[in-house]
């Protein structure tokens, strides 16, 4: 059962994610089923966060010292959140302020943390 702090993170993601694909892959409908390949990410992102070591302490994937995505879908996130990031303020307002603050987190090291 994820955290409170992974659950929003998982929100956020998939807020995110689907925004973007409503608008790039999608026709705009807010109820339109992801692609494919934003479905895909979309479980991808979920399962790196189930896994997170760090769970509660967790900053965002951005500053964090382990990055668990594989370097191409790091880059499929990115483009996501390039996208995403500034219309969420307008779409998802609390989710995404959230997400600035938890950015504001200091890092936390591995150490003393186990690999889940």
């Amino acid at each position: 059962m994820p955290t409170s702090r992974i659950a929003r993170e998982q929100r956020t993601v998939e807020a995110m994610i689907r925004l973007f694909c409503r608008e790039r892959h999608g026709d705009g409908r807010p109820d339109a089923d992801l692609c494919p390949e934003c479905a895909a990410l979309l479980a991808y992102a979920g399962q790196k966060l189930r896994a997170c070591p760090f769970q509660e302490a967790k900053t965002t994937c951005a500053k964090c010292a382990v990055h668990c995505y594989q370097p191409a879908r790091r880059e499929q996130i990115r483009s996501v959140m390039r996208y995403a990031g500034p219309r969420m303020l307008r779409r998802h307002p609390w989710l995404a302020i959230r997400h600035l603050l938890d950015g504001l987190r200091r890092a936390p090291s591995l150490r003393g943390q186990s690999r889940g």
